[in-house]
């Protein structure tokens, strides 16, 4: 580490010391800030990476350089909030009259499927290309529109919150999602994808729009999410540390929001430290390919510092338990990893419980991140849920498709 970048790590950690009010409680902010950006805690005793520096360093490169993952670009479009933010969104159109590619003819048959648009909801830190492998699979088959939630990827930052100083609420995030499907999706059936946080805000847009989930929607996918209680969530750490860092990690984030530019430059000083954190935070398993872990590095490492601890407190406050109602009566996917250690599957496993008829599948060896980790299974489960709501022929087979699907668990 040069002497300036180590000198910006130093500055960032005495700042929040500072505002926290000793350096015991500083010890804590060099983990906060990569393990909060990953959407978890802080106080995370580092794991070193699985692979070499030097491959890694490679799959950087080559990644930044050409852009493997992420690169999928569909028709740009905007749409604005209820309070002026500008919220960035892609369509990728159907293609009923194209040749059926064999990838076609393994998720849904010959037949061309029902004229439904699905939407795609990310998660915290993230973006819309977060959906990267999902997309790949239905694209050209249905009607996909995938959306940057406000402050991140390519949508405005929240004017609320820039204007006014008004704290980020997961039901303005479900207002966000009702104007892009306003703009993008004015007529016609809708399926509604949501990991993590882009779950939330599904649930949101059902508590606040009950007759848009009654008139147009025909099915829901909550991938890795909650419906409350994540103030309870110890994220793999023993109680004492999980206890120390909810006590000080509400000062530490404003100290650090409001340190943006000198805390982005600790980042990028240690951003092997924090690739570290974010590896334990998003996956499970120790194989995974060196290009995809940067991938999620690069989203995350994407989102301002600012932004992280401006979303935060909205977590502790989510309880849509009771909108969980609006989804009885559709077709429901409730997919998670075995080893999500932010929103961990039990969450997934109490909002089956209250949603009977949903189909539960549960990945052994899958983190928080299980679409890209296990990005074959979820395909495979989004286009049986596609099948179940009638927007692909009911004999088209699915099961086939990816190598590892056979490790899910349905309930």
């Amino acid at each position: 580490m040069s002497e300036s970048s180590a000198e910006a790590v130093v500055s960032a950690a005495s700042v929040a010391a500072a505002s926290a009010g000793n350096w015991r409680k500083a010890g804590v902010v060099g983990a906060a800030i990569g393990v909060v950006a990953a959407g978890a805690a802080a106080g995370v005793a580092i794991e070193r990476l699985t692979v070499g520096r030097g491959m890694r360093q490679k799959a950087r490169l080559a990644l930044d350089s050409t852009g493997p993952y992420g690169a999928l670009r569909g028709t740009p479009g905007k749409a604005y909030a209820d309070d002026g933010t500008e919220l960035y969104y892609e369509v990728d159109d159907a293609e009923p009259q194209a040749p059926l590619a064999p990838r076609r003819r393994r998720l849904f048959g010959r037949k061309a499927p029902a004229p439904v648009t699905v939407v795609f909801s990310h998660g915290y830190c993230l973006n819309q290309d977060s959906w990267h492998f999902q997309r790949a699979a239905l694209r050209g088959v249905v009607r996909t529109v995938h959306w940057d939630q406000r402050s991140h990827g390519r949508s405005g930052r929240g004017k609320s919150q820039l204007d006014d100083e008004t704290p980020v609420t997961i039901d303005q995030l479900g207002r966000d999602l009702k104007a892009v499907i306003d703009a993008a999706v004015p007529e016609g059936p809708i399926v509604l994808v949501g990991h993590s946080m882009g779950g939330m805000t599904v649930m949101a847009l059902a508590d606040q729009y009950p007759e848009l989930i009654r008139d147009r929607v025909v099915a829901v996918a909550l991938v890795g999410t909650s419906s409350g209680r994540l103030g309870e969530v110890n994220f793999g750490l023993p109680v004492a540390g999980v206890n120390a860092v909810r006590r000080v990690l509400p000062g530490v984030l404003r100290a650090l929001g409001q340190q943006a530019d000198l805390v982005e430059r600790g980042r990028r000083a240690t951003a092997d430290l924090f690739a570290g954190v974010i590896k334990r935070y998003s996956f499970a398993g120790r194989d995974v390919d060196p290009a995809v872990e940067r991938f999620a590095e690069r989203m995350i490492e994407g989102t301002p510092i600012d932004v992280v601890a401006e979303f935060y407190p909205a977590f502790t406050a989510h309880d849509k338990t009771a909108a969980l109602a609006r989804f009885a009566e559709l077709p429901v996917l409730v997919l998670a990893g075995v080893k999500d250690l932010v929103t961990p599957s039990e969450h997934s496993e109490a909002i089956a419980d209250l949603l009977p008829d949903a189909e539960l599948v549960l990945v052994p060896d899958a983190g928080h991140l299980v679409m890209l980790e296990h990005p074959e299974v979820v395909i495979d489960r989004l286009a049986d849920l596609l099948m179940r709501a009638g927007a692909v022929p009911a004999g088209a087979t699915v099961g086939a498709y990816g190598s590892t699907s056979s490790t899910a668990q349905p309930r």
